[in-house]
């Protein structure tokens, strides 16, 4: 029997319901609109010409259409990527950043093989949801430019945006709210004569279709040394965003994505941007978004409409599109930032049950995210915090205690708990070497042995035995930990 999943994001399904496909078109549309500005912004943190972002967008996004493991995702250039490529654009210019581009979608398909997708297992949820708040206040800042030193118009306009986006769906979901605030918007300021800064200030549009070609940078081992840096960044900058930003819409569907198509799927977009001139660029979290929750697609009709449109719109419609206020999309970002961030998870109500380790990682993966302005720097710090806090708390359920024995000449001590780098150093100290009898017994029954700093440590105590003319005796290992035992006891050096 078919999956639920399945109808929902199956093309040929959509194909075949009008109601269904009007909102996969409709949606594609107003994700293009969105994606100019944010593909010009991300073209200056780059420091290429606007046209590159527009066309890697373009491309990024038709082809992970076809390419991807998640329907529905947008991807297209993205800050991230930009903050990544920006020192190698401005010192050794375009070529360069396209090669590495080229080399970082490779290395993106060569992770995939290699099962780099099973890693966000590791992803812990405190993580997640870190990286989903940091990433409703980084869409939220990024507004504010567009609200200081404008005129009194632009606020009143991004009011009255934010009034249809939230209160149209209330009446009718025929049209996606969104559309319906930049169109009005739009005619409001042009026949009405109202000068507001627009989406033509941002940067120049596109007036030619992109060209397919390879950088000119010369193929040494030189150029290598040079790209090579920038496309690793690349490749697991884009893995990650793309990745974390799929498994959220897993959770916002109640669908199943393929991670390791989706991060060959990256791979394969970024290379076919490279040869097009794009910047690369990854999953967009806000775009997404926008196609999802606040549009209600599901499908790759979505994905690649949204390249096809933002083609369309920059390339034949460019004076039409330069003169959509930013007040209109600032709205519609602004609706996306709030509906991304989880406010279940700082409710007092929430805090209070949450354990504090776990509210920590939180808290550190935002801070580091906003401060940054890196979602991947985040990510990274926040995993990295919980791997400490579990290691340390785990680290304290190992305890060694005094157990019964028939023998009075022999003492018995049993071993409780994971025993591995952090847990097994105090291990050493938790027996009575002095005043134990000549045969003491250690019951390992209760207790895993996982690494090579715990064999160290159950070496080391009986070593300390043997000093003393004490034999000890280890039992009750399971398979798993007796052979881990057995191949690493004796060799483990002083």
């Amino acid at each position: 029997m078919r999956r639920r999943s399945d109808d929902v994001t199956s093309v040929r399904r959509a194909l075949r319901s009008p109601a269904r496909l009007r909102t996969e078109v409709l949606a594609g549309l107003v994700v293009a609109l969105a994606l100019i500005p944010e593909a010009i912004s991300f073209s200056i943190i780059a420091g290429v010409d606007p046209r590159v972002g527009l066309f890697a967008s373009c491309t990024m996004a038709i082809t992970i259409a076809f390419l991807g493991g998640r329907p529905a995702m947008i991807s297209a250039a993205t800050g991230a990527v930009a903050l990544v490529v920006a020192p190698l654009a401005r010192e050794h210019g375009l070529d360069h950043l396209v090669a590495a581009v080229l080399l970082g979608g490779a290395l993106q398909v060569v992770l995939a093989l290699l099962g780099v997708a099973r890693l966000m297992r590791f992803v812990p949820r405190s993580v997640m949801t870190g990286f989903v708040n940091a990433l409703a206040i980084l869409i939220l800042v990024a507004q504010v430019r567009h609200l200081v030193d404008v005129p009194l118009a632009v606020p009143l306009l991004f009011v009255a945006g934010l009034v249809v986006i939230v209160g149209l769906p209330r009446l009718t979901t025929a049209v996606p709210a969104p559309l319906v605030a930049i169109v009005g918007l739009t005619l409001l300021t042009v026949l009405g004569g109202i000068a507001v800064p627009t989406v033509g200030d941002e940067g120049a549009l596109p007036d030619a279709l992109p060209v397919l070609g390879l950088p000119e940078v010369p193929l040494t081992l030189d150029t290598l040394r040079l790209i090579g840096p920038y496309a690793v960044g690349i490749a697991l900058v884009g893995l990650l965003e793309s990745l974390l930003t799929a498994q959220l819409v897993d959770d916002v569907t109640d669908t199943r994505s393929h991670p390791t198509r989706e991060a060959w799927g990256q791979g394969g977009a970024n290379i076919v941007t490279g040869l097009f001139g794009g910047m690369g660029g990854c999953a967009m979290i806000g775009q997404t978004m926008i196609n999802v929750r606040v549009s209600g697609a599901r499908t790759r009709i979505s994905t690649f409409l949204a390249g096809a449109f933002l083609l369309v719109l920059v390339v034949a419609l460019d004076d039409v599109v330069a003169r959509i206020p930013m007040a209109a999309l600032v709205a519609v970002m602004v609706v996306v930032a709030v509906s991304t961030f989880d406010r279940h998870s700082v409710r007092p109500s929430t805090l209070r049950r949450m354990p504090l380790s776990e509210t920590a990682v939180m808290v550190v993966t935002v801070v580091v995210t906003v401060a940054t302005g890196n979602l991947a720097i985040g990510v990274v710090t926040g995993v990295v915090t919980a791997t400490v806090l579990f290691a340390r708390r785990v680290a304290h359920l190992t305890t060694v205690v005094d157990v019964p024995h028939p023998d009075p000449g022999t003492r018995a001590y049993a071993v409780r708990g994971a025993l591995f780098f952090a847990s097994s150093n105090d291990l050493v100290h938790q027996f009575d070497y002095a005043g134990d009898p000549p045969r003491v017994v250690v019951d390992l029954s209760a207790a895993q042995v996982w690494d090579a700093s715990s064999v160290a440590a159950l070496e080391a105590v009986r070593t300390r035995y043997a000093a003393r003319g004490t034999t000890l005796e280890l039992v009750g290992m399971d398979d798993a930990s007796a052979a881990r035992h057995a191949r690493l006891a004796g060799h483990l050096g002083g």
